[in-house]
């Protein structure tokens, strides 16, 4: 598979990591606290901001179907289409949202839940589809995201790896539609012991062609820090402004400060994975010159005398002026071409 272009932005396999701050329902449906969390995101340095544009009535069927949640310490229990009713914005706050995010420089994404949905996300201009874990399996969604040919950014929480073929399938992935796997846990938020991210190498040995991504359900940073060194190029995390609002997802998303070390972690790992090339670091070269030792006299010579293994001893020297250990053999045998102190570097 090709490289990804998401406007302006390149996403491959080998590129900095693609960062996507996951502001999903954590606005309350606030638009004010909406423009607060895109100024975060965008202090914090990411590549996007995502949020989740829905029409609660479309995809909650069940009208008595009830949610709990953990919320400012307390376990709260409520219609699931209440809740996700007061966290709806209108189409017109929608455009807003999308004006502050390009007046800010932040790329805006959204996750649809119905196609309806996309029809306003794509008379918004978005340049990319994100599908929750949640619409994985929904085939005859995904065929119909595709059509549009924009990149797709799909997770694949709950799914095995039968389903994500069938998954990449619909999309046309296997013949070219753009499109990044994101490593998935549903559980919010994920334990250690059910993160798995030896998937990531199970996804890159099926798909070795496809760009994966990680959408980090964990508390913390190292996860999102161990898949970059596993392979995941694009990254996304739920934040909150606090902690401690009402809701059902503040509690276990990031804070900003949370967030920024999260940012700073994948982009630190990153770095330090550096090249696969095995030589020395323009630093190391330096360094080698006063660490590694050289061939030094281990007594004094005359003009005229025969090196043996016995004239020769390994110090440090200034500058690491002198020849490696390598040219002790090249060395035996040769006549002194002048006297030689001990501890001095030997020289022909």
């Amino acid at each position: 598979m090709s490289d990804i272009k998401i406007l302006n932005q390149i996403i491959s396999k080998s590129s900095k990591p693609f960062i996507i701050a996951e502001a999903g329902i954590n606005h309350n449906g606030e638009i004010d606290k909406a423009f607060e969390m895109i100024e975060a995101a965008k202090k914090a340095d990411v590549n996007a901001i995502k949020f989740q544009t829905f029409k609660a009535e479309e995809f909650v069927g069940d009208s008595s179907q009830t949610y709990t949640y953990l919320s400012q310490g307390k376990e709260v229990t409520e219609s699931m289409l209440e809740m996700f009713k007061r966290h709806e914005f209108s189409r017109d706050e929608w455009f807003l949202i999308k004006k502050k995010c390009d007046e800010e420089g932040i790329l805006f994404l959204s996750t649809p839940q119905n196609y309806s949905d996309l029809e306003l996300l794509l008379e918004m201009g978005i340049p990319a589809i994100k599908v929750g874990s949640d619409d994985f399996t929904n085939l005859s969604l995904l065929k119909n995201y595709s059509k549009t040919g924009l990149p797709m950014l799909v997770s694949c929480g709950m799914a095995d790896l039968g389903e994500v073929y069938q998954a990449l399938e619909a999309i046309g992935t296997f013949d070219g539609h753009p499109t990044v796997l994101f490593l998935c846990t549903s559980q919010y938020p994920t334990p250690p012991e059910d993160v798995n991210l030896n998937k990531l190498k199970t996804l890159s040995r099926a798909f070795p062609d496809l760009i994966l991504g990680f959408s980090d359900h964990t508390q913390g940073f190292l996860a999102a820090s161990v898949a970059v060194g596993l392979g995941a190029t694009v990254f996304e995390k739920h934040f909150t402004l606090d902690n401690n609002l009402p809701g059902p997802d503040h509690w276990f998303s990031a804070n900003p400060s949370q967030l920024q070390e999260w940012i700073n972690s994948i982009k630190t790992t990153y770095n330090m994975l550096g090249s696969h090339i095995i030589r020395p670091t323009n630093t190391e070269l330096i360094n080698k010159k006063e660490f590694q030792r050289v061939i030094v006299a281990a007594k004094d010579i005359q003009q005229g005398d025969i090196f043996t293994e016995d004239s020769f001893m390994m110090r440090r020297v200034s500058l690491g002026n002198g020849y490696p250990y390598k040219y002790i053999e090249f060395l035996t045998g040769k006549f002194a071409k002048r006297d030689f102190i001990k501890g001095e570097p030997i020289f022909l």
